[in-house]
């Protein structure tokens, strides 16, 4: 069974790609640790889903 993160837990480190001043970048959220974070992200997009 997965564990369900609640609003206290960290969120797990991942690694995604991103546009960053109209330049395709690779983040890693744990190199933004002890920092705000907005995490804005939707399934889909440029998709026909």
């Amino acid at each position: 069974m997965s564990h369900m993160i609640r609003p206290t837990d960290m969120a797990p480190d991942f690694v995604a790609e991103a546009y960053y001043q109209g330049d395709k970048v690779t983040i890693k959220l744990g190199d933004y640790l002890n920092q705000w974070v907005v995490l804005f992200f939707y399934a889909g997009d440029f998709t026909f889903v």
